[in-house]
């Protein structure tokens, strides 16, 4: 067996064990790698259909290890879509697949932290952040989506300045932008001394634990609740 194919035996193993998506097939599309994921959903929607009206929470990690999102954000009905590792392009090819279909009344979206990581610009989250938004709205032009913003993380406190920028470049254009709305989670998250609380995150740094979501809930649900009264 040669060097590559035990390093894909290996890999695959890394997967089985800790639960993460499979990896993309060699020389196949990044987005492969979720493609099993979104089955999965898929096939929990055939056996049960999400009510109308419900709340899609979509994205990356923080948005698929939210476990009591359900919990949290009661009674409102959210419905959690969240794929480990994504960025938001992934979202935007996945978006006909696991966020339309339900015509929900609000999306909400966390992604771009991976984005940034992987080394693409602030203008490229915003850019692609577009893109998400045109395509829900061209589907669904009067369902608000909201950019929960990118979190700051001690694993990735080095990336800070260049996504807060995008968090900027992002909140200017929601300010501008009919339906579109930002979720300032990222000023809650850091301490007086002006970087990343420690007591926040499990111990990679970078995931939040139940004190992180207890912030991000305490932003995001007055929020939902408050919109919903308005429609």
């Amino acid at each position: 067996m040669n060097r590559r194919r035990c390093l894909r035996n290996f890999l695959l193993g890394l997967v089985f064990l800790t639960g993460f998506p499979p990896l993309p097939a060699w020389g196949a599309e990044t987005t492969d790698r979720w493609e099993e994921t979104i089955r999965q959903f898929e096939q929990s929607d055939r056996e049960k259909f999400p009510e109308p009206g419900v709340i899609v929470f979509i994205g990356s990690s923080s948005i698929r290890a939210w476990e009591t999102l359900q919990e949290d954000l009661a009674p409102l009905k959210v419905l959690n879509r969240g794929f480990g590792g994504s960025e938001i392009r992934n979202s935007v090819k996945f978006a006909p697949r696991i966020v339309i279909p339900y015509k929900p009344s609000r999306v909400v979206r966390y992604a771009g932290d991976n984005d940034i990581a992987g080394g693409k610009s602030a203008e490229t989250v915003l850019a692609d952040f577009k893109e998400f938004t045109g395509v829900i709205h061209a589907a669904l032009p009067e369902v608000p989506v909201y950019f929960i913003s990118i979190k700051p993380s001690l694993a990735r406190w080095k990336l800070w300045p260049e996504m807060k920028r995008a968090n900027r470049l992002v909140e200017k254009y929601c300010a501008e932008t009919p339906e579109v709305e930002y979720l300032d989670v990222a000023s809650a998250m850091l301490g007086e001394d002006g970087t990343p609380r420690k007591d926040i995150f499990v111990e990679d740094g970078l995931h939040l634990n139940a004190a992180g979501y207890k912030i991000w809930t305490a932003i995001i649900k007055p929020r939902l609740e408050k919109t919903l009264e308005e429609k």
